[in-house]
């Protein structure tokens, strides 16, 4: 049998080595702890998309992944996982290995949601990281032909001099179109009459019959209705005009502040190196720019942006702030 036996000058020894070791560790040019951002992508992305296949998210998604295929070099798979107002696709994204593999493609509602209900299986400032905002897709305000209303300003006069009587149809309670009648009436002092739906459909469709007086919703789904005198367009609800309808003034030229949509973004989960983060969004930033897609969007209502991970984080804790105080002050809340 054999025994090994050390004294203090071998224990000093084994130190000096462990402390060069250290020492040599921290020597290391930071590419080396960069290597998984360096290799990225290496195998196919997954783009969680939380709503049904055909619709303007999954659209967006499938616009911008032809161009990021090419650049990449690696194969984007668009994950349509609908419902639960886009907790189920989100939770998804959330609880991913942060390798940038997995993505979330989502809209606005992932800013409305961590105010609209009590308790999340996540965290969206601990669970997810921005990207980027892919669009911004800004409502149209509609009115019913019979109202004697022709600009953002006689609406509200008229509903001012009328509370309690002019009714507005959503998509359901805490819906990005609800919470943005909710914004514009905290602004503007005014006091409409909500009617909840379950979607957007039924709510146009008793918009066009006058069963409800007002509305905001997609400015390209509004604008056939409008031409065929079914419905009358006042304005959008965008920071600047939609290019689609740019003599339309914004309801910010008559209510200074105000600003709602249903933008899309692309999300990470928490932990995903930065450098995957700007990669991606350099990527999307090019998709978006490519002629062929920009000018499908700017077709279909919606303004590209592109913006970098830092603009977007800055952008999103605004956006949580703001519909953080508009749901307080409505009181809104689902289980």
């Amino acid at each position: 049998m054999y025994r090994f036996a050390c004294n203090a000058a071998c224990d000093c020894a084994a130190l000096r080595i462990v402390t060069l070791g250290i020492s040599a560790l921290l020597l290391l040019p930071a590419t080396v702890f960069a290597q998984p951002a360096a290799r990225f992508p290496s195998k196919a992305i997954r783009v969680v998309v939380p709503y049904p296949a055909g619709g303007p998210t999954d659209t967006t998604a499938r616009s911008i992944s032809p161009r990021m295929i090419e650049a990449l070099g690696q194969q984007m798979i668009v994950d349509n996982r609908a419902g639960a107002s886009t907790v189920i696709g989100t939770e998804i994204v959330a609880r991913a290995p942060p390798d940038g593999h997995t993505l979330l493609l989502t809209t606005s509602t992932v800013s409305l949601n961590p105010s609209v209900f009590k308790k999340l299986p996540y965290d969206v400032e601990r669970d997810l990281i921005p990207v980027t905002q892919v669009i911004a897709s800004p409502f149209a305000l509609l009115a019913h032909p019979s109202l004697p209303v022709r600009t953002a300003s006689d609406l509200l006069a008229l509903i001012r001099s009328k509370p309690g009587q002019i009714m507005y149809p959503s998509s359901g309670v805490g819906s990005a179109n609800h919470l943005a009648v909710v914004l514009l009436s905290r602004l503007a002092k005014i006091e409409p009459v909500h009617v909840p739906y379950k979607g957007t459909a039924q709510g146009i469709a008793d918009l066009v019959a006058g069963q409800v007086q007002f509305s905001l919703n997609n400015p390209l789904t509004s604008l056939p209705l409008a031409r065929a005198g079914k419905l009358r367009l006042l304005a959008t609800t965008g920071s600047k005009r939609l290019p689609l309808l740019s003599e339309l003034p914004t309801v910010s030229e008559t209510v200074p502040g105000y600003e709602s949509g249903n933008w899309h973004a692309l999300f990470a989960p928490g932990g995903t190196p930065k450098e995957i983060a700007t990669r991606l969004q350099h990527e999307v930033a090019r998709a978006l720019a490519a002629p062929e897609v920009r000018n499908k969007l700017l077709e279909g209502g919606v303004d590209p942006v592109g913006s970098t991970p830092d603009e977007f984080a800055a952008y999103f804790r605004a956006e949580l702030a703001k519909w953080a105080q508009t749901v307080k002050t409505a009181k809104i809340q689902i289980e």
